[in-house]
């Protein structure tokens, strides 16, 4: 049988009162106790949002991705709200163009496009080529776009993309 401790912090009874003010903090006072006895404490959050699965599952990839394969154009591969994984690969190089060769990841908000991502091979330059991995998360709010961008067939990008959660941050199962 554990023992059973008063404490008297009136700091720690304001933080308790703003944090839950149905537990006493629009109400008389109270007062806050400790005990010696060991109670375990259950983490049922996952289980009661619906999810069984750990949140760093939740961004695997599986056979519910979206794939692109983009060259030579500039593809909208996302037009839904909500935070989305984009893995891909991507290459190119210098053919001889006058002009520059560019890859680029690129949102939309319905009238403009910033690219979030971008490699580019300069003409003036002597480099060849260039490959690349990414594996990004990205937020789209209602009315933008996702957009795959290869400036010549020089370059290409193929990969995939997948919801990982809705707009309100539900998680979104493989």
């Amino acid at each position: 049988m554990g023992s059973e401790y008063f404490i008297n912090s009136q700091e720690l009874e304001d933080k308790v009162r703003a944090l839950l003010p149905s537990q006493g903090g629009a109400g008389a006072g109270f007062d806050l106790s400790a005990s010696t006895q060991i109670i375990p404490i259950i983490d049922l959050t996952e289980s009661a949002e619906g999810s069984n699965v750990r949140q760093d599952l939740q961004t695997s990839l599986s056979f519910k991705n979206t794939v692109f394969d983009v060259n030579n154009a500039s593809t909208t591969v996302i037009t839904n709200t909500g935070y989305w994984r984009i893995t891909a690969g991507c290459t190119g190089g210098y053919h001889g163009a006058t002009q520059e060769e560019i890859a680029s990841i690129t949102i939309n908000d319905g009238s403009s496009d910033k690219a979030v991502w971008s490699i580019q091979v300069r003409s003036d330059q002597v480099y060849l080529g260039f490959s690349e991995n990414v594996d990004y998360t990205v937020f789209l709010p209602a009315g933008h776009s996702l957009k795959i961008v290869s400036s010549s067939t020089a370059v290409r990008f193929k990969g995939s993309v997948r919801q990982i959660a809705d707009i309100d941050g539900n998680l979104t199962s493989p």
